[in-house]
């Protein structure tokens, strides 16, 4: 017997009648965000290619894409089919995509829509080009290289370059740019210290074009970039698209980022909370509510607290203790909003995103891609 699970709310709520733990977005904020980040690049060269990671709901991509997105990017081949039949007509798979399902199910795709996926192997090229052409279609492939953050990525210059010979080559694939994402500089605390880091990935990138050049191999593609230093590439010269994803949402890791005036960055607006319910006031000074780690990431450090009076100190399975500086601050059974650590695996505890204005429901998104992992 199948069990559906019922939707934390539903529009015309209010909030104090959401169940918790639920997902919520304010959608000023929310829209506020997608306007400060788009609207500046709209008459720019620069595209924006947003990281559906960090949302996985096809509803939120649409409203990217009506704000100029070219499209988006996925980490998985199931987020790339869920952003594909949400309406999204064009996804790059910013990851390698290893074994034969993953590929036949990359390919398949590839017949619906304009789809995309990173290399840094040669057997992996060989892999893709054999599926391909037995499917009678062609895939777009862009070389990711290493700038720094030491995790995927051939090396940039001469092996790069070879790889992206061998792409050039291979009948059924399309040879299409290079990724250069530099994922370790985007929660440097430093400014200065981000902008080092940005400028080493440009000079390996520049390098590589150079060589590519010389090759007589057309890149029409340079894309990388995140939330924390998407400014950079973008002044750059030499990346054509940004991949941020945070900035719809932001978190209390962000928060933590600091400008040029050694204050915290506040360049966009927190958006994304979890609602949870003070369910215990046992203990004097504490108080126990309904979120706790299967609500809430904790990989980046606790979640905060969205209103003054009170500091989360730990978390179990479903409960988080909060210490309150007025005894009298929470009641049992008030909600409180928390400002998660780290808002992508938070994202991925949920099946709904509530959307509301002031007090009020407006809407309720699946998260289509959430448990998308392979």
């Amino acid at each position: 017997m199948s069990f559906t699970l019922p939707r934390p709310a539903e529009p015309g709520m209010i909030l104090s009648d959401v169940d918790t733990p639920a997902l919520l977005l304010d959608l000023d904020a929310f829209e506020t965000n997608l306007d400060h980040l788009h609207a500046p690049l709209a008459e720019s060269q620069i595209r924006v290619r947003p990281h559906s990671k960090s949302h996985k709901c096809p509803e939120i991509a649409l409203r990217q894409m009506a704000r100029g997105a070219v499209g988006v990017c996925c980490q998985k081949v199931t987020e790339a089919e869920a952003m594909v039949a949400g309406g999204i007509p064009n996804v790059l798979v910013s990851n390698q995509v290893v074994g034969p399902r993953k590929i036949e199910r990359l390919v398949a795709l590839a017949r619906r829509a304009r789809v995309s996926v990173l290399v840094d192997d040669a057997t992996n090229v060989a892999a893709l080009n054999a599926a391909a052409a037995e499917a009678g279609t062609t895939l777009d492939v862009l070389i990711e290289i290493n700038v720094g953050a030491n995790r995927c990525g051939i090396e940039p210059g001469k092996p790069a370059v070879a790889l992206a010979e061998l792409v050039d080559t291979s009948d059924s694939l399309n040879f299409k740019g290079i990724h250069a994402y530099q994922g370790a500089a985007q929660h440097v605390r430093s400014p200065e210290d981000r902008r080092l880091l940005i400028e080493l990935a440009v000079q390996m990138v520049s390098n590589t074009l150079t060589l590519l050049g010389e090759k007589g191999i057309r890149c029409d593609i340079v894309t990388g970039a995140g939330t924390g230093t998407y400014p950079l590439e973008a002044a750059s010269g030499v990346y054509t698209e940004l991949q941020p994803g945070s900035y719809i949402f932001m978190d209390a890791d962000y928060g933590r980022n600091m400008g040029t005036d050694g204050k915290p960055v506040h360049e966009f607006q927190q958006s994304l909370f979890v609602l949870a319910t003070v369910m215990s006031r046992a203990l004097p000074g504490r108080a126990v509510v309904d979120a706790g780690l299967k609500a809430l990431s904790v990989d980046s450090g606790l979640p905060l607290v969205a209103d003054e009076g009170a500091e989360y100190l730990g978390a179990s399975d479903e409960h988080g203790v909060l210490r309150l500086d007025d005894q009298s601050r929470f009641k049992l059974g008030d909600k409180i909003r928390l400002i998660p650590g780290h808002c992508d695996p938070t994202v991925n505890l949920y099946d709904w995103i509530v959307g509301y204005r002031g007090d009020t429901v407006e809407c309720v998104w699946p998260i289509a891609a959430r448990g998308a992992l392979y």
